[in-house]
């Protein structure tokens, strides 16, 4: 029995448009939740959600039965983070402040079983390989593992192209936020100029025959991040989903 087909992988390599949202609650039942709302992919995040590899894990089980695919987003990209986020279950990871060809090709080389790469040979015993029961796992692995690429600062953008070029790598995610800051806007993603650098940066990648992504948490950013091709895209973040509607709840009726 082989690896599981990944789908969302698949849909970026043939150009579909996939529609995204983050989850930050590091919570098993909010993902199960999200999991019923009809995303394309769903991003646990490590990086600023107070994730570990448990509730990872926990997570992708929750996930386990939904359409939405679940994108896990790492603190960082190190190999041993990654080799036991892909035991746990994952098969697309997004790595985040990728700033040279050289790193790249050390996460490629992270996702891959030897000889292509260093992952650990020991996944009998993990959720990957249901327990032992997808016998061939190690054999098939490799090519339904998703590396997406976060260029989030002005050193991944000045290296962009060669980055691009580095075979493994399924997709560049742009981060408007760090980006913007590292810019010296402190955050204002809206900014004309750093709207012209995420607008460049998102065509160069969908040049290069990688898929471009990024993140939109207002509906006038996100479609300006539609309109500028970006292909897997998320919508918003869950945490702010709940304030959002549980503070116009609150005001509304308090008005009343």
């Amino acid at each position: 029995m082989p690896a599981p087909k990944n789908t969302f992988k698949q849909a970026l390599a043939e150009g579909k448009r996939q529609i995204g949202c983050w989850l930050c609650f590091a919570e098993a039942s909010t993902a199960e939740i999200m999991g019923t709302c009809g995303f394309d992919w769903l991003v646990i995040d490590g990086e600023h959600a107070p994730n570990d590899i448990r509730s990872i894990r926990d997570q992708l089980m929750a996930l386990a039965n939904s359409t939405s695919h679940p994108v896990v987003r790492l603190p960082v990209g190190e190999t041993w983070m990654i080799k036991q986020v892909l035991d746990a279950g994952a098969q697309t990871i997004l790595v985040p402040i990728v700033e040279s060809a050289a790193q790249a090709r050390e996460l490629v080389r992270a996702c891959h079983y030897p000889p292509k790469g260093v992952r650990g040979v020991g996944a009998t015993a993990a959720r990957a390989t249901g327990f032992g029961t997808v016998s061939d796992y190690i054999q098939t692995a490799d090519q339904e593992i998703c590396l997406l690429v976060q260029v989030e600062n002005r050193a991944g953008i000045a290296a962009l192209d060669e980055i691009l070029e580095v075979e493994g790598i399924d997709g560049v995610f742009i981060g408007p936020a760090d980006l913007s800051t590292d810019l010296g806007f402190q955050g204002n993603s809206a900014h004309p100029e750093v709207r012209a650098v995420i607008a460049d940066a998102l065509h160069r990648i969908k040049a290069a025959g990688k898929a471009p992504g990024i993140l939109g948490t207002t509906e006038e950013a996100t479609q300006s991040y539609a309109d500028m091709g970006a292909q897997f895209l998320a919508v918003g973040l869950d945490v702010m989903i709940l304030a959002r509607n549980a503070r116009e709840l609150a005001a509304h009726w308090k008005a009343k």
